[in-house]
Formats: structure tokens, C-alpha cells, sequence
């Protein structure tokens, strides 16, 4: 029977609400997110990196990996742009907008 094995610990309620505001924008759980910096921690440690470099690395990271995201979902509207336009559906909805604004107008 392969299992993970879980142990449950008390943690300070500052820890777990700084984790919960972390973990969101990065879609993790707070466990996750405890987990996440506690192997960052650990990286820190075996590495000799101050305290400060690792930040200023885990910034850099985060930051190039929040960019490229932002471009897939950028390249991802593009697309779908592109194919109502090919499609006709894009000007039948403006169109449509157009005269419900031009219904409220009057």
C-alpha cells in the first residue's frame, strides 16, 4: 500500500493568513503555499545565497513566469479574436451591441 504520509502542525495564524494572500494569485493552497516556501527555504539554506539574494531571485522568477502567462493569455484572445473575425461572429456581435446601445440611446 503505497500512502503519503501528512502530520499536522500549529502554525501562527499571521503565517497561515500571509500564505492564504500569497497563494492566490498563484492559484496554490495555503498548504501548498507553506510547502512552497518551506522548499525555498530550504534552497536558501543549502545554497549560501542571503536571505535578500533569494528574494530578489524568487522576485525575478515569479515576475518572468507571471509575463509569460500573461502573454499565453494574451496570444490564447488574439487567437479567438482572429477567429470570430474569420468566422463572421465578431461583426454580428458588434452590430448587435451597436444597436442595443443605439435602443437604450433613444
Amino acid at each position: 500500500m503505497s500512502a503519503t504520509a501528512f502530520a499536522s502542525v500549529k502554525l501562527p495564524t499571521t503565517l497561515v493568513d500571509a500564505a492564504r494572500q500569497s497563494a492566490a494569485p498563484m492559484r496554490r493552497s495555503v498548504a501548498s503555499q507553506i510547502e512552497y516556501w518551506s522548499t525555498l527555504g530550504q534552497v536558501v539554506e543549502h545554497s549560501g545565497l542571503t536571505a535578500q539574494e533569494a528574494r530578489t531571485a524568487i522576485e525575478r522568477y515569479e515576475a518572468s513566469a507571471r509575463q509569460a502567462q500573461q502573454k499565453l493569455a494574451l496570444t490564447d484572445l488574439t487567437n479567438r479574436l482572429l477567429a470570430a473575425q474569420a468566422s463572421g461572429s465578431l461583426a454580428q456581435r458588434v452590430q448587435s451591441i451597436v444597436q442595443a446601445n443605439r435602443q437604450l440611446a433613444q
